[in-house]
């Protein structure tokens, strides 16, 4: 597998060179939004290593239904990120596909991408991409409530979303404001989470480097 480049740094350059192009009032709207995520973001509700994980249900854009019985035959990540046509999820989901995907399958693990964005309209970025794991709609956000990462819109940010004439309720299906933050979480046969990465901040995601690791961990320790 190829050495994985820094997948915050992508998006660092990435929010830097549209910075240059995006009207200065609808970029003031994104970096508030961000900022006021980090700063108020109720941490202690957030999944954690330790944590035993209930049973849920997915629905894979193109397999159907998935349940946390059928998936955790070995590690299971998930990686919860916002909708299909989020641009940072553009370059983060590729990004894994690349340089997480491949390591996950070596070691026996399972990769599951995870969003509240209905399966018909989920669907895009899988095939646009072409990834080559699973992509999967959490319905009514009820795994990412549970997980405690859940936002929801501020004021600007509903009022921008609504005068683009596509509110982020209509673009994803679900009729709501709320979206996950991005969260990686890798779960153990025995449905305990023992690596949990969640992040405000859309423009930062866990490293594939970190979730290898915790990976590895859990293999070694079968092993032994």
């Amino acid at each position: 597998m190829a050495q994985a480049q820094s997948l915050n740094k992508t998006l660092a350059d990435f929010q830097a060179k549209r910075a240059l192009t995006m009207p200065a009032d609808k970029l003031k709207i994104n970096v508030d939004q961000r900022r006021l995520l980090v700063d108020t973001a109720d941490r202690s509700a957030f999944v954690k290593a330790g944590d035993t994980v209930q049973p849920f249900n997915l629905t894979e854009v193109d397999a159907g239904p998935l349940s946390l019985a059928g998936l955790v035959n070995g590690p299971l990540v998930l990686i919860f990120f916002r909708f299909a046509s989020c641009p940072a999820c553009n370059i983060a989901l590729p990004h894994y596909n690349q340089y997480l995907a491949p390591e996950l399958r070596r070691l026996g693990a399972t990769l599951v991408g995870v969003s509240p964005q209905v399966p018909e309209k989920l669907r895009d970025i899988k095939d646009r991409h072409q990834l080559d794991f699973q992509i999967a709609t959490d319905a009514d956000n009820s795994l990412g409530r549970r997980f405690g990462i859940l936002y929801s819109f501020d004021e600007p940010s509903r009022r921008l979303s609504a005068e683009s004439g596509s509110p982020i309720g209509q673009v994803t299906g679900t009729g709501t404001w709320e979206l996950p933050m991005p969260t990686a979480i890798v779960i153990d046969r025995s449905s305990t989470v023992r690596f949990a990465d969640v992040s405000p901040d859309w423009l930062v995601r866990t490293e594939p480097a970190d979730i290898i690791a915790a990976v590895q961990a859990i293999t070694t320790r079968a092993a032994a």
